[in-house]
Order: C-alpha cells, then structure tokens, then sequence
C-alpha cells in the first residue's frame, strides 16, 4: 500500500512560474466573475512570492475587499488592518479606512437585519462593531476630508451616533425598571456626554430626572428639568410630570 501512495502523482500547482502581472490579472478576473475566494487564493500566492513592487500592494489592498465580499469581515478588517500599518501613506489608504469603517457597519447590522427578517434592531445588539465603525469613519473624515469616501462616511457616522446613543438608553431604561437608579443615571450622563446631538438624549435627560428624583436628589432633579425643558421645550414628559404622579418610566 505504502509504494502504491508514492507512485500517485503529484498535485501540481498550475501557478508555478506566473509572473507576478498574470496573478493579479487573473484574481482581477476572479474578481470580477464574483469568485472571491478564488481570488484571495491568487492575491495571497502574488504576495507571498513576489513581497515587493507595486502589484503586491495592490493584492494587499483587493484582497481586504475580495474578504468582504466573500462575507468575512474578521479577515477583511484584519487586511484593512495590516494594510494601513503597512502603508499609512498610501495614496489610496482613504479607501481602506473606509472599508473598514463599512465592513464594520455591515457587521452591525447582523444577519437578520440585512435580510429584513426578525424584530431586533441594532439597540438590542452588542455595539462594540459599531463603535469600531464609527472610529474608522472618524479617522477618514478628520485625515481626509476632501475623500470622495467623506460624504458617505459622514451620513453613516449621523446614522451610527443615534443608534449608539439609542443603544446607551436602551439601557438606561433596563436599569431603571430594576430599581439600579444609579447604574441608570451613569449610562443616561454618558449618553448626554458622548452624543450630544442624537434624538435620544431626550429620553437621556428623562431618565436622568426619573433618576436623581428616586433617589431623592431634588437639586440636581430640578437642574436636570431646566436643561430638558431649555432643549426640549414642547416635551410631553414636562407636561406630564405636572399632571401624573406616576413616574413616567414606569409608563414606558
């Protein structure tokens, strides 16, 4: 059996010999055909075997996206990674902090949400993609603002801004059913603090007021009125407070 294996053939790797041109056009076709993983294979044998010159800068730079494409945002943020610590000033590198601000938001949005199925949203999730995503954004728009990346970058910031401060309150409101009054007022500040501008942080100041006023903090109860009343004037939580005893949380 043994000397019937060593007379199989062996496998023979029909890239050998390639230059490092027909690798990249060839993952270019790959690419192209939407064969991603076909691709990756040919962008990485480019890289490992011909390391320097211009071609393999740019298999470092497709294969981020031939690994988003073939859904695998851990490699494709591990790529984006590596390129920008390889090459930070890389004419394109606008792009790859792009990439991995949009793979990351992808990411995010979980499966169920991209085919529109199931009731959750993204402030049930974990936001620790979105916050990644965000940064990624953050750094394109403040590095390159004239990028034509920079004004989807921006719109997708707005977007994630209100979905982490709405993830902040979502918690807040959690605690405050459960009496962790505290715990509740820290993650209301925190969302006041870090987003200031999202539609939330109304909902932050009312928990906040529910807050101080449970735990008998009358002073900072009544400041806390004056900053959602002075930002919110027409709030329906203003006028029920005159008119309700019940707290307005518990109504929720």
């Amino acid at each position: 059996m043994l000397t019937g294996c060593g007379l199989l053939p062996k496998v023979q790797d029909e890239t050998a010999g390639w230059s490092a041109q027909k690798l990249y056009s060839t993952a270019q076709d790959k690419m192209n055909d939407g064969a991603y993983e076909d691709a990756i294979k040919y962008f990485e044998k480019l890289e490992a075997r011909y390391p320097y010159g211009r071609y393999a800068q740019q298999a470092q730079l497709e294969v981020a996206y031939a690994y988003y494409k073939d859904d695998e945002p851990v490699s494709a943020i591990s790529a984006c990674n590596r390129f920008i610590r390889l090459h930070p000033n890389h004419p394109h590198v606008d792009y790859v902090y792009y990439l991995k601000g949009v793979v990351n938001f992808n990411a995010n949005l979980g499966l169920l949400s991209r085919l529109g199925l199931g009731s959750k949203n993204l402030v049930d999730r974990d936001p620790k993609a979105a916050r990644e995503s965000f940064e990624a954004f953050k750094k394109l728009v403040t590095r390159f603002p004239d990028s034509k990346y920079t004004p989807d970058a921006l719109a997708r910031m707005h977007y994630l801004v209100n979905t982490l401060a709405a993830h902040e309150i979502a918690v807040a409101s959690y605690y405050m059913h459960r009496g962790a009054y505290l715990a509740a007022v820290n993650r209301a500040q925190g969302a006041v603090k870090n987003y200031p501008h999202a539609p939330a942080i109304e909902q932050a100041l009312i928990i906040m007021a529910e807050g101080y006023k449970a735990m008998g903090m009358t002073r900072l109860t009544h400041d806390t009125l004056r900053v959602l009343k002075l930002n919110f004037p027409h709030s329906t939580y203003l006028t029920h407070a005159e008119t309700h005893a019940k707290p307005w949380w518990k109504l929720w």
